[in-house]
């Protein structure tokens, strides 16, 4: 059986970095994405997780290293360079029209149309069904596909827009921290729809901050410090201890913990006492 790691990656980084001026926004970061594998990247606000996916994603350029899709060398222009290569992002503020029916969010911005002109109109009915069954293909059912999607809660919109990005013919998944806002029990139905992307064949890129999450469903996982990336395991490597650890910033913390352990060494004498009053 041929292993994962083997195969060439659908997208790798190799020494990625990006300044912004005089900002070092990511330095030396690499990166291998698998079909059918939930890789996570992990780290706190500033780590330079949005950059990445921004550089992925063909939102923004990248000043070193190299960015390959299938072993080729790539400089995307825009998203939509790296969606005509099947990279995919959904973003945590979905760019859905609340008021409009689950349907036309499911098309929105590539909507099919019949006939011809000037009696062109939108194939509704076809558009209707396809979106019922790509959904249903998720496990997603909806009582009513013709429902307003601001309707639906944070977990279920999260999973339309995975069911369209896949309907669409995207080969890698980015999803830009999709339980951030959620609920447990919301998180939980878009963790089951992540791990349904990887059993249809995609590769998935997982950001979060929460180890638990990732841990859930990730197989490989990479954690980001101040733009450098600070782990790179695979699943059977670490536990989820050892990933919380590291998402915490376990150096710092044992820096901490000795700080504070000073004012009871024995050298330091007792700590001053605020002065009272007679």
């Amino acid at each position: 059986m041929t292993n994962a790691d083997d195969r060439v990656p659908v997208v790798e980084l190799e020494g990625i970095g990006k300044h912004y001026g005089n900002i070092r926004a990511l330095h030396d970061v690499s990166l291998a994405v698998h079909e059918a594998r939930v890789t996570c990247i992990l780290g706190d606000n500033g780590a330079g997780k949005s950059t990445l996916i921004k550089i992925v994603s063909g939102l923004h350029g990248y000043d070193d290293g190299t960015y390959r899709v299938d072993g080729e060398p790539v400089r995307f222009a825009s998203p939509r360079d790296a969606l005509d290569r099947g990279i995919a992002t959904v973003y945590q503020d979905l760019a859905v029209v609340p008021l409009m029916p689950v349907w036309r969010n499911f098309f929105l911005g590539s909507e099919r149309t019949t006939g011809h002109w000037p009696l062109r109109r939108l194939d509704v009915r076809g558009m209707r069904a396809t979106a019922d069954a790509e959904l249903r293909k998720m496990g997603i059912h909806l009582p009513d596909i013709d429902q307003p999607i601001g309707t639906l809660s944070g977990g279920q919109r999260q999973c339309v827009a995975i069911a369209r990005a896949i309907y669409f013919g995207a080969r890698v998944l980015i999803l830009d921290e999709p339980t951030a806002a959620l609920g447990v029990k919301q998180s939980g139905v878009v963790l089951k729809y992540v791990a349904a992307a990887r059993e249809a064949g995609l590769g998935v890129i997982f950001i979060t901050h929460n180890p638990h999450h990732a841990f859930l469903v990730g197989d490989h996982f990479a954690v980001l410090k101040h733009g450098e990336v600070e782990l790179d395991a695979a699943r059977d490597a670490l536990t989820l201890d050892e990933l919380t650890l590291h998402m915490a910033g376990g150096a710092e913390l044992e820096t901490l913990k000795h700080e504070l352990e000073r004012v009871d060494s024995p050298g330091l004498g007792a700590l001053p006492q605020p002065s009272g009053t007679a």
